[in-house]
């Protein structure tokens, strides 16, 4: 997600570039109040922005913000009091912001189909399941001890939105798509698992489990977010 914003109410802008939930270092930009009541349509007749196809989304917040997804839709959030000449006029002034992004999105989407693995056959989607009940049994067993708890069954599954569960009976689940993924993102999601057997959360508690046998986590979070869907894909039925 790439987003650029500023308060309604102060005398700047704040410009960012938010990417797959990594935001960079806003950067803040002198604009004086007539910037900000300049008219939506500029002299010299420049088009006025297509409002009808930006998602507004109203808050108590006191900023306007401009936001391109990753699936390439636009989304403006504003205030409550920010009326649609104003919306407009910010949209109108981040015309080539927003034009650059859009088409960086497309450009992803594009190269992205390019690169899109074909779905796996069931007897491919068997032999990964069999690795799988191969290979993450013994990794769990090695690290249930670094994390210092136990565990019940672990079934393997083919799943096109989970890479692993716990139940509160501290059964644990994985998907077969791990043996696709590099060995330290599947030691990742081990992990990840057992530690929900102390905190059945995404708590500060929780992480700090992770980070204690894994300080590195956060790299392979990424990677799941980054590489993971293309994996999942892939699966079929």
């Amino acid at each position: 997600m790439r987003s650029v914003a500023h308060p309604a109410a102060f005398p700047f802008i704040i410009v960012s570039v938010q990417h797959l939930d990594c935001m960079c270092k806003a950067r803040y930009f002198p604009m004086n109040h007539d910037e900000l009541s300049r008219p939506a349509v500029p002299e010299g007749g420049a088009r006025q922005p297509d409002l009808s196809s930006i998602q507004i989304i109203r808050s108590s917040r006191r900023t306007l913000s401009l936001q391109v997804k990753n699936d390439g839709r636009v989304l403006v959030r504003a205030p409550y009091r920010a009326s649609l000449r104003d919306i407009t006029a910010f949209v109108q002034k981040n015309r080539a912001w927003l034009e650059k992004h859009l088409q960086k999105v497309r450009e992803e989407q594009a190269s992205n189909a390019l690169a899109a693995d074909p779905p796996l056959t069931m007897e491919e989607i068997r032999d990964l399941a069999d690795r799988a009940l191969r290979v993450i049994p013994a990794r769990a067993a090695h690290f249930a001890p670094l994390v210092g708890v136990t565990y019940g069954r672990i079934t393997i599954r083919n799943q096109k939105t989970r890479w692993g569960s716990c139940s509160g009976k501290g059964n644990l689940n994985f998907n077969c798509l791990l043996m696709l993924a590099p060995p330290e993102v599947l030691d990742y999601v081990v992990v990840h698992e057992l530690c929900h057997r102390k905190q059945m959360n995404h708590s500060a508690a929780f992480w700090a489990e992770v980070a204690r046998v894994i300080p590195d986590y956060k790299e392979h979070v990424q990677w799941l977010k980054t590489e993971g869907s293309r994996l999942m894909r892939r699966m079929t039925g």
